[in-house]
């Protein structure tokens, strides 16, 4: 069986990055893909997603680095689903992309000549291992 997802888009907002207690760092950040289309009517419609991205250990630091609000990525990964209880016990539910490769696209040029350049693309250094649960009391989406 497969559980494969492969989206381009547009970073929604600045990623959230947290350290575990472990040290383990972890990124969050809401990726909006577009579709445009003709109606029945013939008027031009577009349709955004948001998908809920979820980014660990090596990958999580290449994001808080270098990662920012309406950056344009292509990402694969797969789908998970999962439940906690709110801060007021009413169980939520949560379908998030558990990032294994990113590639960053073309960047809009500063234009303040110089500065770190980051890297063509990063691949999680060990992505076949057990995530640790999160803290959801404070997730943004």
């Amino acid at each position: 069986m497969i559980n494969k997802v492969i989206l381009v888009g547009n970073v929604g907002k600045d990623p959230e990055v947290r350290h575990l207690e472990s040290g383990v760092a972890v990124a969050q950040l809401p990726l909006a893909t577009s579709e445009t289309y003709k109606d029945k009517s013939g008027n031009k419609t577009t349709q955004t997603e948001w998908h809920n991205l979820v980014f660990w250990r090596g990958l999580a630091d290449v994001v808080e680095k270098y990662v920012k609000k309406g950056d344009p990525l292509y990402i694969e990964g797969k789908i998970r689903s999962r439940s906690y209880d709110d801060k007021d016990g009413v169980k939520r539910y949560v379908t998030e992309i558990v990032v294994d490769n990113m590639q960053m696209l073309g960047r809009k040029s500063s234009g303040d000549g110089g500065g770190n350049t980051p890297p063509p693309s990063s691949e999680a250094p060990n992505s076949n291992s057990v995530n640790e649960p999160l803290e959801t009391d404070d997730l943004p989406f």
